[in-house]
């Protein structure tokens, strides 16, 4: 009787045609289709997606340089020159030989003084005057003609204003730095108060809150966002123009140092501080990049 219970249903099955429930357990497994070879949670793919295209970008980069130099004869340096020259120069990035010789890095230093105190001055009123034209219906029929009028003018046509007022050319390339970086900060931080939502001021109003309060706690945070990329446009605008503005009023700072170097046919130094020039100004926008990140909040989506 227990042999017959153990084999009735396999020779049913059998004779039904069906598989075996011996050969089910037996079967291999079938394929994960999402396995993934390489170390567990390694995404090789975006790594390499993330690699490739800047390391082919430096090669034509490279490519088209290498066939430029050969094309003028030797007039523009070619990279290999450059490079030799760039480890000579960083070196000793910090050396002192007189008012108008000093190492790349002190130039740096001090264009980069110039950037910040003419951009802080500019935020200390452009900010502020961001929120009082997108507040008030008034003011912003007030000002917005004026905006419209010097915005455009380049940066560079205020720069003999600052020499005839300040009458230095230290305070005048910070005065250039002022003009060319309020612009953005004003129209984002205006826009980014006439977008809050009506219903936010409709509570405000219903419960009676105060002028500061408004300000500090509904629209300051709703701002936030609006206001940093103004400031992130204004520090891309003002290292721009202080390259130029060095170049024009001379003394310590890297558009000094291209201008001098020109004076003295360096071409590779020349090509070097263009590379400084954009490394710096690339690590200044990653940083308010960073932070402009940590103060948005993007929606989750489902």
């Amino acid at each position: 009787m227990v042999s017959a219970v153990f084999h009735t249903p396999t020779a049913s099955a059998a004779a039904d045609g069906a598989a075996t429930p011996v050969a089910a357990v037996k079967a291999p497994p079938s394929p994960n289709p999402e396995r993934k070879e390489g170390p567990p949670g390694y995404d090789w793919n975006g790594l390499l997606m993330t690699v490739l295209p800047p390391v082919l970008g430096m090669l034509l980069l490279v490519l088209i340089w290498s066939l430029v130099s050969m094309a003028t004869a030797g007039s523009i340096p070619t990279p290999l020159e450059t490079a030799q020259q760039a480890i000579a120069i960083f070196s000793d990035p910090f050396y002192r030989k007189g008012p108008n010789d000093q190492g790349v890095g002190w130039n740096v230093l001090a264009s980069l003084q110039r950037v910040a105190l003419g951009f802080g001055l500019a935020a200390l009123v452009g900010i502020p005057a961001g929120f009082v034209i997108g507040r008030f219906e008034f003011m912003s029929r007030m000002f917005n003609p004026l905006i419209s009028l010097l915005r455009p003018v380049s940066p560079l046509a205020w720069l003999p204003i600052g020499l005839l007022v300040f009458k230095g050319a230290h305070p005048a390339a910070i005065w250039t730095i002022f003009i060319c970086s309020i612009w953005p900060m004003i129209i984002n931080t205006a826009v980014g108060v006439q977008r809050v939502p009506q219903d936010y001021m409709n509570v405000a109003r219903v419960l009676n809150l105060s002028e500061w309060k408004i300000v500090t706690q509904i629209l300051f945070p709703s701002v936030l966002p609006y206001m940093l990329t103004g400031v992130r446009l204004a520090v891309g605008t003002a290292w721009l123009v202080i390259v130029a503005a060095e170049m024009l009023t001379g003394g310590v700072g890297i558009g000094f140092w291209v201008w001098d170097e020109w004076n003295n046919l360096n071409v590779k130094n020349i090509i070097i501080a263009i590379f400084v020039i954009g490394i710096v100004g690339l690590l200044l926008e990653y940083a308010l990049i960073k932070i402009a990140s940590a103060f948005t909040f993007e929606e989750v989506k489902s």
